[in-house]
């Protein structure tokens, strides 16, 4: 029999070491385990990106499964990094937009210009840019990729997040002033989080739509410059490039593979945490759960770790950051006339350079192109809007009823979450080679069913943005309607169709400018050697894409944007003014 010494002073210390909650625990090693396997594959993917440029033609892409995972990995960096970008964009962008009317008249219009210029507009200008700036290094070509990952994803956030910055309560709005917050704690405390769950979806929606156009992304070909980055978008090109299906299907398996992982380890818990913004006035009954949100409230060492920088965070939420003010106030009819005179002037300044940027586009495409381009231009833009027009009230009809339902339920929500990712991430390209064999098998006229791939990548901006509306509704909003036995139409009419349509709006906005982005890779579609067009504004810049014909291409930009603009103008604006004014939770 062997005695052991009662070390009391041993046993206070690790007491204490428990107590103070520094020893870990088993969350804490499964959490260190996560954080570690994602650090090393991410230096791993970095890493990569700074290869030289020779090596792509040295190490040509391979359709060996085997190389899967490696590819994988890098389109979900390049996505990662661009869905960053696109939050930043975001955060500085739509606030500027919301507090300052002098900037909305410049920044929403831009938008609106900017959401309708396709992906590969973007490229023709960027892919010479960034390769030129890291010359030798395929991180220019890493660069210009993350861009135009970028382009489809930052312009859905930045409208939600200016919608919900325009839609605060003004009884909470009134309250954060008489509590004298300035205006830096006022956004932190009390507009940040009122716009947190629908930022969230549309982040979601977001990363899904970037998977529309990774294959457009990182298969780049503008002019005599091709690049094949390695990842699952130009794995599909080449797949479909060889008819070869099998590939194909690898690479929608590892495309559900990467969504089903980032949606548990990223997103999932994101919109746990995000629950707690709601604007309630009663207790909500269901709350969306997750694994991995409930893994990280358990660790101990890493709340331990990660204290200081909570700590720096509160402190930096205090801080009043209020803007200096003259100790004696301007009268206010001289306040006011100074002000209505600044406003002119700013206005007349952004006319006057709309007018010269529009002088130059019309002048240079003088000189190269005749009144037949602009015709067909032209001619195309409304065929193609008549198209957007049609999918768009489809959609609606389809995916609000749906949204409801999902939204009001975060049982359901949990479930369907990550089969909407993927309906939405699904590109598709995948499909092309479907509706190319039936539309030439059937002799179907391709300006009609090559239509609805149009509306493939972009339907599901109406859906998730419905299912953030139905998340968002007020639980008492809901327990006042069933005491009111309001049913069928009425409570539709009365209760929840006010409550979502600010979130409609946006959805359906940015779904419509998809259309438009997305009838470049939809009216033009090949399988192997057998093209089918479908004569709109989308082929038009497709073709001169391919071609490398510049100013084309300006110019189907340009009427896309003028059409986008105007179409933005004169219906959906008028719509968010009314949901702003009438349908806001005061």
């Amino acid at each position: 029999m062997v005695f052991l010494p009662n070390d009391r002073r041993g046993h206070s210390s690790v007491t204490e070491l428990v107590r103070t909650r520094i020893l870990p625990n088993g969350y804490d090693l499964a959490a260190f385990a996560f954080l570690a396997a994602a650090t090393v594959l991410t230096l791993h993917g970095i890493a990569e990106m700074h290869q030289p440029l020779e090596g792509l033609a040295s190490s040509p892409l391979s359709l060996d499964p085997a190389r899967l995972p490696e590819y994988a990995l890098r389109t979900t960096l390049r996505m990662l990094a661009a869905i960053i970008a696109s939050l930043v964009f975001t955060f500085v962008v739509a606030t500027l937009a919301a507090k300052s009317r002098r900037a909305e008249t410049i920044i929403i219009p831009a938008l609106d210009i900017l959401q309708s210029v396709p992906v590969l507009g973007f490229l023709t200008f960027t892919v010479t840019f960034f390769m030129g700036l890291f010359p030798g290094s395929q991180l220019g070509a890493e660069c210009a990729s993350i861009f135009a990952i970028f382009t489809s994803q930052a312009w859905n956030m930045t409208f939600s997040f200016y919608q919900s910055l325009r839609t605060v309560p003004r009884d909470l709005d009134e309250v954060s002033r008489g509590f004298g917050l300035s205006a830096w704690q006022r956004f932190w405390r009390l507009e940040a989080p009122f716009a947190a769950p629908g930022l969230v979806w549309n982040t979601m929606m977001s990363m899904s739509g970037g998977w529309f156009f990774v294959v457009a992304s990182e298969a780049i070909t503008v002019g005599n410059t091709t690049v094949q980055l390695p990842g699952l978008g130009s794995w599909l090109a080449l797949a479909i490039d060889r008819q070869d299906l099998t590939a194909v299907a690898w690479a929608v398996l590892a495309m559900a593979v990467v969504i089903v992982l980032y949606d548990q380890l990223l997103f999932r818990p994101i919109v746990a945490w995000a629950d707690k913004f709601r604007f309630e006035q009663t207790a909500g009954q269901q709350k969306p759960r997750s694994w991995v949100y409930s893994l990280i409230r358990h660790t101990r060492l890493l709340k331990r770790l990660t204290a200081p920088l909570a700590a720096i965070w509160g402190r930096l939420l205090l801080m009043r950051f209020r803007s200096s003010r003259p100790a004696v106030a301007m009268r206010q009819p001289a306040r006011q006339a100074s002000t209505r005179a600044f406003d002119y002037a700013w206005f007349a300044l952004v006319a006057a350079l709309g007018i010269w940027g529009a002088w130059t586009v019309v002048s240079y495409l003088g000189q190269t192109l005749s009144g037949n381009d602009v015709w067909e231009a032209f001619s195309g833009g409304f065929v193609t809007l008549i198209r957007v027009t049609v999918l768009i009230v489809i959609a609606s009809l389809i995916w609000v009823p749906l949204g409801v339902w999902i939204g009001l339920r975060p049982a359901v929500a949990e479930r369907v979450q990550p089969v909407a990712q993927f309906l939405a991430a699904f590109p598709a390209n995948v499909l092309f080679p479907v509706a190319v064999v039936a539309i030439v098998a059937t002799g179907a006229s391709p300006n009609i069913w090559l239509s609805p791939l149009m509306v493939l990548g972009t339907q599901w901006y109406i859906l998730f943005n419905v299912i953030a509306g139905a998340s968002a509704f007020p639980t008492d909003l809901r327990e006042v309607s069933s005491v009111y036995q309001l049913r069928s139409w009425t409570w539709w009419r009365r209760a929840i169709l006010p409550g979502i349509f600010p979130y409609y709006v946006t959805g359906a906005l940015t779904a419509s400018g998809g259309s438009w982005n997305a009838s470049i890779v939809a009216e033009m579609v090949s399988w192997g050697d057998t093209k089918l067009e479908a004569f709109g504004l989308g082929s038009y810049i497709a073709k001169a894409t391919e071609a490398g014909d510049f100013p084309r291409v300006i110019l189907g930009i340009a009427v896309m944007s003028l059409f986008v603009t105007l179409f933005n103008r004169t219906l959906w604006r008028p719509l968010y003014v009314y949901a702003e004014r009438r349908l806001r939770l005061d």
